[in-house]
């Protein structure tokens, strides 16, 4: 999935180290951002930087955002309560997802009869503190959430950044590949919340998994594409609901 879609992989991991695993919330986010301190997504990144679907400088900038915002957010975490920080990252997965199926657009389309090929909007420059502050609240949320933080940065480059959804996703996940979740690891480790074992497993199956993941990104259609990434995170979404209910 980190391949694929260009997040850190901590979308698989929560869930499953919590329903799987049996972890608590806390200390399943605490192991899969230390699995994702190194850069596991690195033979992902080669393949979409081949591909010319990378700028470096952008995902540097979101990288230095990023490690400022890991903080906060787990400094957060590690003081909120944990059905309520359930609930809010189900709420945003919703969000999320259904913004990928850009509901509004397939309306205009049956209206006016034509179809705008994705991918084909012209990208328009951007300065660095803005991509600096897309990584710093993309950190918060990998911070609060043991997520890589590609939930926030891969939509916000789509929409607002105005990139196609393959080369977000390349962008997001070149910019995960730096210890930019480090202070948060750190937060966590020190309340009690971290399996480095486990962390290690973990961090060895997404360096093989990115790269066929990447492989099969670059030959999905972007429309489909995105409506994959819609369907996985809605079902995530409900898992999380259902779980913490």
């Amino acid at each position: 999935m980190s391949g694929l879609f260009g997040i850190g992989g901590g979308i698989i991991m929560v869930p499953a180290l919590v329903a799987i695993f049996g972890m608590g919330l806390l200390d399943a986010n605490a192991t899969s951002l230390a699995a994702m301190l190194l850069p596991v997504g690195i033979f992902g990144v080669i393949n979409y930087y081949k591909a010319g679907y990378i700028n470096l400088k952008n995902s540097l900038w979101i990288s230095v955002g990023l490690l400022g915002g890991s903080f906060f957010g787990a400094e957060l975490a590690v003081s909120v309560n944990v059905s309520l920080l359930s609930k809010l990252y189900a709420g945003i997965l919703l969000y999320v997802a259904v913004s990928y199926f850009d509901i509004p657009a397939l309306l205009k389309r049956k209206k006016t009869g034509s179809i705008t090929e994705p991918g084909t909007e012209a990208i328009t420059s951007h300065k660095i503190w803005q991509f600096i502050l897309l990584g710093l609240c993309a950190g918060v949320f990998a911070g609060l959430f043991g997520k890589g933080g590609g939930l926030v940065i891969v939509p916000a480059l789509v929409r607002i950044f105005h990139y196609d959804a393959r080369a977000a996703s390349a962008t997001s996940l070149a910019a995960l590949q730096l210890p930019v979740g480090l202070p948060s690891v750190i937060v966590y480790a020190n309340d009690g919340h971290l399996n480095l074992l486990f962390a290690g497993l973990i961090a060895f199956g997404i360096l093989l998994g990115a790269f066929f993941g990447s492989k099969l990104a670059l030959n999905l259609p972007t429309s489909i594409f995105k409506k994959v990434y819609a369907i996985f995170l809605l079902g995530v979404a409900v898992y999380m609901v259902v779980k913490y209910i």
